[in-house]
């Protein structure tokens, strides 16, 4: 009779671990890759953004509403810093005018920094103007290296 307990226990064993190793598949499947940005629509390219944050340890992150947003998609707070974030979610580069908006808007909502985050990179006048206005730039490249960082 003890040993039927035994196999009971072995066989709950295996089914627990085997339902724990399909969790975890399906965690790591429903992650997004970085490829997946180029997918989105503008709106959810914005959540997507603001959970990015989230995850890289911003807090207050609030998702502006869609329209009369004051060229700013997202606003947050790390370490004291308050930030005004403009999503751009492109098919070619990102100019000058996504860095005036978030300038305009950083001012509005009474923050401390200003960014621009992008699925692409930005034009070499956007990148000027930005250094001039004080706008940081998170392109391709820097929200591939947070996604890394958050893995």
């Amino acid at each position: 009779m003890a040993e039927k307990g035994i196999y009971i226990g072995i066989g709950l064993l295996a089914v627990a671990v085997s339902v724990l190793g399909i969790l975890l598949i399906l965690r790591i499947f429903r992650r997004r890759r970085p490829g997946d940005m180029d997918l989105m629509e503008g709106h959810e390219f914005e959540y997507y953004c603001a959970d990015l944050l989230r995850r890289a340890g911003f807090l207050e992150v609030e998702v502006t509403r869609g329209s009369g947003d004051y060229g700013v998609d997202i606003l947050a707070e790390l370490g004291g810093v308050t930030y005004a974030v403009q999503c751009k979610r492109y098919d070619g580069p990102v100019g000058v005018k996504a860095v005036q908006e978030v300038y305009a808007g950083r001012d509005y909502y009474d923050r401390m920094v200003g960014v621009v985050m992008t699925n692409q990179y930005f034009t070499r006048p956007a990148v000027e103007v930005a250094r001039k206005l004080r706008i940081l730039l998170w392109d391709r490249g820097y929200l591939e290296g947070m996604l890394e960082d958050l893995s």
